[in-house]
């Protein structure tokens, strides 16, 4: 089974699960063709992690595959430059794409099958073309004025100055011929040589400090790292470790998992509040703390701590919001986008948790021409507050939002997870585990269920169309101050597997165009 973001690409993780590849080969097929067929979301100038369960291996193996900010990258740098803020089109918020290193690293250890066999369906989207689709059209749309700020996106991205529409076939002859070259030449074709320097000029044109060298190292720039897990409802749940975000689902988790389950339900007002509380606490310390763990020291141990999620927990009220929180890191005040998400189980059990992403839509805008590389806005996550552990540095990760999920139990994957949607994805995980494991939905329906978030600072909590009005007054009245917004939160899917019946539980997210299929 296959649960993506686009039907393309979920056909396609099919298609070589049936030609005899596994379920990591199915899933890099899958997100290279996500790659040109959701061109706002994700691409080959991006980012990828992935979470991959070997089938009787009881382990879970984490890829991070983020690229780095440039060697010449510091903050005298930009501010000599000119540079006091780090805009999200500026081409000092890309950092060396890691997707490309990460899908190989994958491939020549886990895959079964040539990369360059499964790069050819992403190929043929990008040459022949792909209708565009219903919600791709609509953030196309949504992003058509960053498009206009590069004249090379400008002229390749819209059509007569506007965003393509529903049903219009879309061409990238440039990305399709960068795409064969890596099938040629493996991933050295894509760091090294023509398509390295067009990505490099691209970006000096505009003031970047990029260099040639810089992608060279991208080469080798994903790395095999150790999962982080936490123990929840008699199963294990595994994130990557920082610098992804993935630790914070655990602390959302443990901080809730050590209430009652909420008699009114997942739709129920103290349901969302509470889990508004979580979060609110949890963003906190994520905005302090989370940066690359090979600069900085990031405290995982200390912040997912049981006792520390403890006295969190003691702060949530249900008659009230929190007016104001302790610093972050403590527990009392002694002391003072977008992302495509995919998973795929395969007939031997094998499970895989993937996600790739240019973080906001369509990236930083930039284009490089030649080679039809969108390049993403990655570096916006750093800092420039010199002292702060996401400040922006030579060769540095940033804090990354993008998180795969899987849930083990008794040494055997039981669900690979995933909520794409930039910030949200703490939040959207917890929502779906919740949803689903406490509250007993289905997958589809845990996926369906209205979704809220609190924005991280000081913003409001932004509520989709469903949560019913009855629960927003309650949430108001609780000190949140609220919000409707138009466009949904994020987008999921999952993978259940029921190893007891011998069948797979697919679901796919309605707030994308994708779906969940098996055989």
């Amino acid at each position: 089974m296959a649960a993506t973001s686009m039907p393309i690409a979920t056909f396609t993780a099919l298609e070589v699960l049936r030609g005899g590849g596994n379920a990591l080969d199915a899933a890099i097929a899958a997100a290279a063709v996500l790659a040109v067929v959701e061109p706002q979301s994700t691409g080959i100038g991006g980012d990828c992690f992935c979470l991959y369960a070997p089938a009787g291996t009881g382990k879970v193996v984490a890829i991070n595959g983020s690229g780095r900010a440039p060697a010449a990258a510091t903050p005298e740098a930009l501010r000599s430059a000119g540079v006091d803020r780090l805009v999200n089109t500026s081409p000092h918020v890309v950092t060396i794409p890691g997707a490309i290193s990460a899908w190989d690293l994958l491939n020549r250890t886990y895959g079964r099958k040539p990369l360059g066999e499964l790069l050819q369906p992403a190929i043929r989207c990008a040459e022949e073309g792909f209708p565009v689709h219903a919600r791709v059209a609509l953030d196309w749309r949504d992003a058509a004025d960053k498009l206009r700020g590069n004249p090379a996106a400008a002229r390749h991205f819209l059509v007569d100055g506007a965003a393509p529409g529903i049903g219009h076939r879309f061409r990238q002859p440039a990305l399709g011929r960068t795409l064969r070259a890596i099938a040629e030449r493996g991933a050295r074709a894509f760091y090294e040589g023509e398509i390295a320097a067009d990505m490099v000029a691209a970006l000096r044109a505009l003031g970047g400090l990029h260099t040639e060298a810089d992608f060279h190292r991208g080469l080798t720039g994903a790395e095999f790292v150790e999962p982080i897990k936490a123990s929840w409802r008699g199963m294990e749940v595994y994130q990557c470790p920082p610098n992804g975000s993935g630790l914070h689902v655990l602390q959302i988790l443990g901080i809730l998992g050590g209430l009652e389950t909420p008699e009114g339900g997942p739709l129920s007002a103290e349901r969302y509040h509470r889990h508004i509380e979580a979060a609110r606490l949890v963003y906190r310390d994520r905005d302090a703390f989370l940066a690359d763990p090979a600069q900085v020291e990031v405290p995982v141990a200390r912040l997912t701590d049981p006792a520390y999620l403890a006295r969190l927990r003691g702060l949530i009220r249900d008659d009230r919001a929190m007016p104001e929180m302790p610093p972050a890191g403590e527990s009392d005040w002694a002391r003072h986008k977008d992302t495509v998400y995919l998973c795929v189980v395969d007939g031997e059990g094998n499970a895989c948790s993937f996600i790739n992403s240019l973080f906001q839509s369509f990236g930083s805008g930039i284009l490089a021409e030649g080679s039809g590389v969108m390049l993403h806005n990655r570096g916006f996550g750093f800092r420039l507050q010199e002292g702060h552990p996401n400040c922006i540095a030579p060769n540095k990760r940033p804090m990354h939002t993008i998180i795969p999920g899987m849930v083990m139990r008794n040494g055997e994957a039981i669900m690979p997870y995933g909520v794409m949607g930039g910030h949200f994805q703490p939040m959207g995980q917890t929502l779906f585990l919740a949803n689903h494991f406490e509250f007993g939905l289905d997958v589809q329906e845990a996926l369906d269920c209205p979704r809220l978030f609190p924005a991280p600072g000081a913003g409001p909590v932004e509520v989709e169309r469903g949560v019913p009005s009855a629960v927003i007054d309650r949430l108001s009245r609780l000190g949140h101050p609220v919000k409707l917004v138009e466009k949904p939160h994020g987008g999921g899917q999952a993978i259940l597997i029921d190893r007891k019946a011998g069948i797979l539980i697919g679901g796919s997210d309605p707030r994308k165009d994708g779906c969940a299929l098996g055989f």
